[in-house]
């Protein structure tokens, strides 16, 4: 293959050589996002039992679940942050550990105290991966199919919450549930030495920041002939990442997807942190709660992969908009199945496909959105936001819950959020191709000379 003498890392990237780095990549980060789903939702699936066995009552896990997102908030915000100015790989690594930590650390607290304590920490490890995990995937991937890969990496997010549901169902009654925690503690110790070995740092990242020499060893790795002297580098951008979200266009665009993964997030964590809760109390059982979040989570799953290959053919915040209205039909019928637990596990489907579904397919909307110097910030931040979302929502259903209302209030709460990013995405996608800012178009400005091929 005869290249340019100057060109950008995206066409190195379209080299035959260059795809099996880029398979390593995505599937390292798709294990990121199973396991960082499968310990964020550990503790949702753990607590019936927890309350049992501390003789608390439900509405004092609004707190727990809180703080564990809330720290999530953190670690995206801030390690996002640090990702775009130190690199992506150095973070992710730092994160995995402090969750695979804090994780064995949980079965050795004692009171609620201590759990909404070791939760918080969990989450700062837990919202650090994603942001890096997101990044590298969409810097590995060329622009013609970067909306689909990175929607299909973060598959294994939902995979990760199909994993812990079905492992919890037997697992817990017959270990008692520290063994959760165990388990996503102990995998994630298991993937870190395959991602030192493995995971290179972002070439694009590099390409920013001028680092050549391990420039040429990504490139090496790439088979790639190409000296790293040819790759166009961006100019240093002049401003702050966290002010550049507002300039040059992006402002509405940014406060719009902003609002989406609030209510998404706010969606998310509330049916996966209440499900098990509500409805054992409901009269589902341990078993049929469990299999519930596992099933909410599949629905997630199916949509990832069918609203994925729906938006690369249409125009995607419509898509995902449409997703979230199925997915509020669902969620607010949930409150109404009692002790019937087939009609639960179809409507925990229903849920998850509208509300996983698009949230997942926003993950990619939003890494389209901002270039290759911005993109860890922009991801972090809107991952950090939709945090919020996530830890308003656990908190309102404890709030819905110590109240004395009804499972029915809890996912009526859950529905109208989903109804609200439904809104906030269709609305970002009339302004965004209005304005000539597909998702899609990033990275398109930068300048590139073509010549001596």
């Amino acid at each position: 293959m005869t290249y340019p003498a100057r060109f950008t890392f995206d066409e190195v990237l379209d080299a035959p050589g260059a795809k099996r780095l880029r398979v390593v990549v995505v599937l390292l980060c798709a294990a990121i996002a199973l396991l960082d789903a499968f310990d964020l939702q550990s503790i949702a699936l753990a607590a019936p039992a927890i309350a049992q066995d501390w003789g608390v009552g439900a509405a004092a896990f609004g707190a727990v679940f809180g703080a564990g997102l809330f720290g999530t908030l953190v670690g995206a915000l801030l390690l996002g942050r640090l990702s775009d100015r130190y690199g992506r790989r150095r973070i992710l690594l730092i994160s995995v550990a402090m969750f695979a930590v804090c994780s064995l650390s949980t079965p050795l607290v004692g009171s609620v105290g201590a759990l909404v304590a070791i939760r918080f920490l969990t989450g700062i490890g837990l919202g650090g991966a994603l942001p890096s995990a997101i990044a590298l995937t969409s810097e590995y991937t060329p622009r013609r199919t970067r909306g689909a890969v990175v929607g299909l990496m973060f598959c294994g997010y939902p995979t990760g919450g199909v994993l812990a549901g079905v492992l919890a169902a037997p697992l817990i009654p017959a270990f008692g549930w520290p063994v959760v925690f165990v388990i996503g503690g102990v995998l994630p110790l298991l993937l870190l030495p395959a991602l030192w070995r493995s995971m290179p740092e972002s070439a694009q990242f590099l390409t920013v920041t001028g680092d050549l020499v391990r420039l040429r060893g990504v490139l090496r790795r790439m088979a790639s002939p190409v000296d790293p002297t040819q790759i166009e580098t961006a100019p240093p951008p002049d401003r702050s990442p966290v002010v550049r979200l507002f300039t040059d266009g992006r402002a509405t665009g940014t406060l719009l997807i902003w609002a989406t993964m609030f209510m998404a997030l706010l969606l998310a964590y509330l049916l996966v942190n209440w499900i098990p809760l509500v409805t054992r109390t409901a009269g589902a059982g341990a078993t049929g709660s469990a299999l519930a979040v596992a099933t909410f989570n599949l629905g997630g799953l199916i949509g990832c992969l069918l609203l994925g290959r729906l938006a690369d053919k249409l125009r995607a915040p419509f898509v995902i908009a449409g997703a979230f209205v199925v997915g509020a039909v669902g969620t607010a019928a949930l409150g109404y199945v009692g002790p019937r637990v087939g009609a639960l596990l179809l409507l925990a489907l229903v849920a998850g496909f509208g509300g996983i579904g698009g949230q997942v397919c926003m993950v990619s909307v939003c890494a389209n959105f901002y270039d290759t110097s911005l993109r860890a910030t922009g991801i972090g931040s809107t991952m950090g936001v939709g945090r919020g979302g996530g830890i308003v929502g656990p908190v309102l259903a404890g709030l819905v819950v110590g109240a004395g209302a009804g499972a029915a209030a809890v996912f009526w709460v859950a529905a109208v959020a989903s109804l609200c990013a439904a809104a906030a995405v269709a609305v970002f996608g009339i302004v965004a191709y209005q304005h000539g800012r597909s998702p899609a178009t990033a990275d398109e400005g930068a300048p590139a000379t073509r010549t001596g091929r």
